[in-house]
């Protein structure tokens, strides 16, 4: 065993917001340091096609306009106090970005150009191509390297640390290549790991999103907020699950039953296939439902587009649906359906990324803050608006940073005993040590994921959730008959993946709590036996905190309100 250099901010993640909470720590004079389980720029933020959000004032755009519209798409479950940070600091972090070195797309007077995202009457939807995320990431990863911080690449985290006050001061975890495990003092802790998408199967994640941040930190004791809230993409390629951007939409595509119609009309009069997600999802199910799908999916029409003007602003999903559905955008419609996407809910922080509330209000657990889709803060409330994410990631991930530089000169190098690593070290050589065939982590995987999908996905009941709550609890009692292969230490994917699978459990036990808990219809959490959303009941947060072996002890947190008070949602 090796024990790491103390850090006063340790990051775990190295997408777009871990390496921006590093870049900020750093220049607060923090030594800091990242530890992720692949190569930054493998992160999943690579995955961001759309862009980015901003009002600027410049163009006659208000981020009261903008913020307004983030709570409306939230369904007034986003705390609107953190929208008001998000959306009154977008347009400084967007110039910054550009500074940085990231080449937006320009307009036609060589201002930076714009397009329109789903939630949303005005175009502020900052882009590049329809790779937006993949250029930020680059971008970021060059001021990281330039900054000379350091990043230790493929480490797997198996547990958070708290000293004897019940701080968070660090963490275990060990190099893939090797299998060497080694101690992480840290006086503050930053998790920035991504979301949990392959809890679901199908997802547009990538096969690394598995919450393993998320599940950290409620073992550890923070909790989990408003799980429920998982987002289905309006569209995405049957089977495969992958991704094809708003983008598309934003730049004037169409969405067609089989019968050739545009059926947003009929759900969405005003804003079409520019509605919020959750709405665009659930219209284009209804559709499949009744019997106006084609193959369980509906049309996205492209053709009047033109070809130039597809292969200039939407390249990369021209690319995709030509390598993966044989289907070329400029003459044919994409078949598509709704797809687990993104996970409003996450890890309760503050609006500077703190997974504690210094006043009280609500238990969490102090040295820990949290930042992107990890983290819950809340911005997007029961929907998310399309192009906050990268936003939500750039701005507080700076602040999570900022926040724990400031934070760690204000307390002691944490004591840490090296004989904390021992209880880590022995839970995988009992992994390695069981013999036999086994259960495989990949059958119990594509359970778990088949059986979200198939009841905790756009339509909920109570029924479904419980079946999906008991199949679950069944899942966790046979993770641990797991067989490994593979006996080495280096490399040992099936060993990865039977951790990952372990905290992947973890994450959709909370959230079928939480959609068993809400008994209500709102945004992303839609139930068909309550089918209307009830402010008078559920104008609320529900917390999850982690009890072992025994269901999430619930709690419950008002939404903080500013100016707008929750209104019909119309579209």
């Amino acid at each position: 065993m090796t024990t790491s250099p103390l850090y006063d901010v340790l990051i775990v993640g190295a997408g777009l917001a871990g390496m921006r909470a590093a870049i900020s720590a750093y220049e607060q004079g923090a030594k800091v340091a990242v530890l992720t389980k692949v190569h930054p720029v493998r992160s999943h933020s690579n995955a961001a096609q759309g862009g980015i959000n901003a009002a600027l004032t410049d163009r006659g755009d208000k981020w009261e306009d903008h913020a307004f519209e983030t709570v409306k798409g939230s369904d007034y479950l986003g705390d609107q106090d953190a929208i008001e940070v998000l959306a009154r600091e977008a347009g400084k972090d967007i110039i910054t970005l550009e500074h940085m070195g990231v080449i937006f797309n320009r307009n036609e007077e060589g201002l930076l150009g714009t397009r329109r995202f789903g939630g949303q009457k005005r175009a502020r939807t900052f882009f590049v191509s329809d790779f937006t995320g993949q250029a930020l990431l680059h971008v970021l990863y060059e001021q990281i390297m330039q900054a000379k911080i350091p990043v230790y690449e493929e480490w797997f985290v198996t547990s958070l640390l708290k000293n004897d006050q019940g701080h968070c001061s660090g963490l275990v975890a060990f190099e893939i290549r090797s299998g060497k495990f080694s101690l992480f003092r840290a006086k503050t802790v930053i998790m920035a790991s991504g979301g949990l998408g392959r809890v679901y199967e199908p997802s547009t994640n990538a096969l690394i999103c598995t919450g393993d941040g998320m599940a950290l930190a409620y073992r550890a004791g923070a909790p989990l907020m408003d799980m429920e809230m998982v987002q289905y993409h309006p569209t995405t390629l049957k089977g495969k699950g992958l991704l094809i951007t708003e983008a598309a939409r934003g730049e004037g595509a169409y969405l067609l039953n089989k019968q050739g119609e545009r059926f947003m009309e009929r759900y969405a009069p005003t804003m079409l296939e520019l509605a919020s997600r959750d709405v665009v999802s659930r219209a284009e199910q209804i559709e499949i439902n009744e019997g106006r799908g084609i193959n369980g999916c509906v049309l996205l029409d492209c053709r009047h587009l033109g070809r130039s003007f597809i292969q200039e602003r939407l390249g990369q999903i021209y690319a995709e649906a030509k390598t993966f559905a044989n289907i070329d955008l400029a003459e044919e419609p994409l078949p598509i359906r709704p797809g687990m996407h993104y996970q409003m809910g996450g890890i309760k922080t503050d609006t500077e990324g703190r997974c504690w509330d210094p006043q009280g209000h609500w238990k969490g657990l102090p040295g820990l803050l949290a930042a992107g889709e990890t983290a819950c803060v809340s911005l997007h409330g029961a929907n998310r608006l399309g192009a906050n994410s990268l936003l939500d990631t750039v701005v507080f991930g700076r602040r999570a940073g900022q926040c724990a530089a400031e934070y760690a000169k204000t307390i002691p190098a944490p004591v840490i005993s090296d004989s904390a690593v021992q209880a880590d070290r022995q839970l995988i050589e009992t992994l390695l040590a069981r013999q036999g065939p086994g259960e495989r982590a990949a059958a119990l995987r594509l359970e778990m994921g088949t059986t979200m999908n198939r009841y905790v996905s756009v339509f909920r009941e109570e029924d479904g959730l419980e079946t999906a709550r008991q199949h679950i609890q069944s899942l966790k009692a046979r993770w641990s008959g797991i067989a490994i292969q593979d006996k080495g230490h280096v490399f040992n994917t099936g060993m990865i993946a039977t951790l990952e699978l372990g905290f992947m459990l973890d994450c959709a036990e909370a959230i079928i709590a939480g959609a068993i808990t809400r008994t209500e219809s709102r945004g992303a959490h839609f139930r068909t036996d309550y089918l209307d959303r009830d402010d008078e009941d559920w104008l609320k947060h529900i917390l999850l905190y982690h009890q072992a072996d025994a269901e999430p002890d619930i709690h419950y947190l008002p939404v903080r309100i500013t100016q707008w008070q929750p209104q019909v949602r119309i579209y």
